[in-house]
């Protein structure tokens, strides 16, 4: 073989190795972040010696003294002890000295201690109880000091704090109710069985309520329950448009039909009076419905659905109904979620997560079904900013141009401006007439 045939497979063989670098380091790079692993603790039981070759293992200050009681556990020693082959020589000083250890733990399985000795042993014994106690203890009287904000928000949302509404009330602001007048008290047996099986006429929400004949107060019917009057109404509108003529109709008639089961005369407004009036409310609605939704892009690797879930849940985030949306829930349980985030669903539902790559997430906001004094829209800031900062991000409008403190500013005084029009029009951010309004 001539020299230049030489030079060139080295060459050649030079090349390959820097492709074949390459493709590994590119493949490397491009690996969506994983998420990190959880702590795990090593527990040790007593009784059980465990040789540590070649290791030097620190001593613990924290941790309870480990006493080793030979006394009952002598056939688990000498089964450890025990080596699984045998030699006539080593060269091997580790083998040696694993083989004298070995040895010497045999023999200190095999020796009875005296009574001196599990005197001590009891004493250890009862030490080691007591620092455990000591420990424990201030571990507990640490613990509200350790516990996140976030669970402590979580754990007190479900129980001390009160429960919404299930259904708002029929309002005269968003609503055209009908009144149902009857003779004699009607029971709410018989109100339920006369209720319609729908609680929608068309997109809009169709209600029945019913005048408690001991409490005087409207509400659903009830079994068990008597009612002097009825209601029944229609929401005027909603984020699919304003009540039309047709659902009018179907309303007159779905009522009409609950009247003549309860033996009631039902008076209907105006039809084109409230037709007028669920436009106008609808315009309104619509110039003043706010949705904000921030961008986060991978600027280095991209991410997978597991380091997503991680860095989120550790900003209050909770797996939502959907794959591949996460919520920060209402301090209430039942409200709305404050904010929402959400990724592609596609990698969400992928049998190995770990190699599903996100390259963009979704941060959300509903405005008007969220109350202005959750601050959600600092929230959402302050959340971009750190989910941007632990995940090598980069933050971008719904516009797709860089969030800038003039940006974020600009929609700080107009989301003021409007919470200011919506609590004069008694439509407050996160009330129950502009959840159902907004929805």
């Amino acid at each position: 073989m001539s020299t230049l045939q030489i030079g060139l497979a080295i060459a050649g063989g030079v090349v390959l190795a820097g492709v074949v670098a390459h493709s590994t380091w590119t493949s490397r790079k491009n690996k969506p972040r994983q998420a990190e692993p959880l702590p795990q603790e090593t527990t040790v039981e007593p009784g059980v010696y465990q040789p540590n070759f070649g290791q030097q293992q620190e001593p613990s200050f924290d941790s309870a003294p480990v006493s080793y009681d030979v006394h009952h556990e002598p056939e688990v020693m000498a089964q450890v002890a025990t080596p699984a082959f045998q030699t006539t020589g080593s060269l091997d000083p580790v083998s040696d000295m694993a083989r004298s250890m070995m040895e010497e733990a045999t023999a200190h399985a095999q020796r009875v201690p005296d009574e001196a000795e599990l005197a001590r042993i009891a004493e250890s014994k009862a030490a080691a109880a007591k620092v455990a106690e000591e420990r424990a203890k201030q571990l507990a009287a640490q613990a509200p000091v350790m516990k996140p904000v976030v669970a402590e928000v979580m754990e007190s949302a479900a129980s001390d704090l009160p429960q919404p509404e299930k259904r708002p009330a029929l309002d005269a602001l968003i609503d055209v109710i009908a009144a149902v007048e009857i003779d004699h008290p009607v029971s709410g047996d018989a109100a339920l069985q006369a209720m319609p099986a729908t609680r929608r006429v068309g997109s809009k929400l169709f209600s029945l309520e019913g005048l408690n004949a001991d409490t005087g107060l409207w509400e659903q019917p009830r079994n068990g329950l008597r009612y002097s009057a009825f209601q029944s109404g229609v929401q005027l509108a909603n984020r699919t448009g304003p009540l039309n003529e047709i659902e009018f109709s179907e309303f007159v008639t779905k009522t009409q039909n609950f009247a003549d089961a309860i033996n009631g005369a039902p008076e209907f407004p105006d039809m084109l009076e409230a037709v007028a009036r669920a436009r106008e409310l609808d315009n309104f609605a619509s110039a003043h419905d706010a949705q904000l939704s921030f961008t986060l892009k991978a600027t280095k690797a991209a991410w997978s659905p597991g380091y997503v879930h991680q860095n989120a849940a550790r900003l209050g985030f909770i797996a939502g109904v959907l794959p591949g949306r996460m919520v920060v829930p209402a301090p209430v349980h039942g409200l709305p979620a404050i904010l929402g985030l959400t990724f592609d669903s596609q990698a969400a539902m992928s049998e190995d997560p770990t190699q599903s790559a996100i390259y963009e997430l979704t941060l959300s906001l509903d405005v008007p079904q969220v109350d202005r004094k959750e601050e959600p829209y600092a929230r959402m800031i302050q959340t971009a900013y750190e989910l941007a900062r632990v995940m090598d991000g980069a933050i971008s409008d719904d516009n797709g141009q860089p969030l800038s403190e003039t940006a974020i500013g600009a929609i700080a005084r107009d989301l003021l401006a409007l919470y200011d029009t919506l609590d004069a029009r008694d439509l407050s951010a996160g009330s129950p007439q502009a959840r159902r309004l907004f929805s």
